[in-house]
């Protein structure tokens, strides 16, 4: 096997790949560099809108480009989250479990589930389709964690050879708490 094909992209995306196909994957060497983009187009084909995938972050979310321009993290449904170097979460509705019995519906058995004075459990869920995109455990207080900021532009330049036209050092730069300080000014 010299490339994947997209056939067996849309089998590795279902997850119906035969362990004969993975293992043949695993000893390409050098590495199919089209799969990256193979991936990708199997992905936007399976989405009801338009904007040009990036990058997928989670099963229901991806990094896509908007015809102005900016990098918004999409879920599936097409609803827009915003700038992707704002934590997702922020946007989200969120589900908080911070009660013994409430965190047991989740944690079984019972000596598995964390205490709730030092841990609460979050759930994330789309506004639009109310998938749950999302969940984390953290102390009572603590502020979302933003599990992913990639660096879009070094991926496509370095390791994928074909770098983005509006490449640009500020897309790396996390721009949540700008967000959170909007938050606080409009309170009165």
């Amino acid at each position: 096997m010299d490339t994947v094909n997209k056939q067996l992209m849309h089998q590795i995306v279902e997850g119906d790949i035969s362990r004969e196909d993975i293992r043949e994957m695993l000893k390409m060497n050098p590495k199919d560099k089209e799969r990256f983009f193979t991936y990708i187009e199997v992905l936007q084909e399976r989405v009801n809108w338009d904007d040009p995938i990036l990058l997928r972050i989670s099963d229901n979310l991806y990094v896509v480009r908007k015809p102005n321009g900016e990098r918004v993290t999409q879920c599936h449904c097409g609803h827009d989250f915003g700038d992707y170097r704002i934590n997702w979460k922020t946007g989200c509705n969120v589900r908080v479990r911070k009660t013994a019995e409430s965190i047991g519906e989740v944690y079984y058995p019972s000596p598995a589930c964390p205490e709730p004075e030092w841990t609460q459990i979050r759930e994330f869920y789309c506004p639009s389709c109310f998938h749950q995109l999302g969940v984390e455990a953290a102390p009572p207080g603590y502020p979302f964690i933003f599990e992913v900021l990639p660096d879009i532009d070094r991926l496509y330049r370095e390791f994928l050879d074909r770098p983005l036209d509006d490449e640009s050092p500020d897309w790396y730069k996390d721009k949540t708490l700008e967000k959170m300080a909007q938050w606080g000014q409009a309170i009165p």
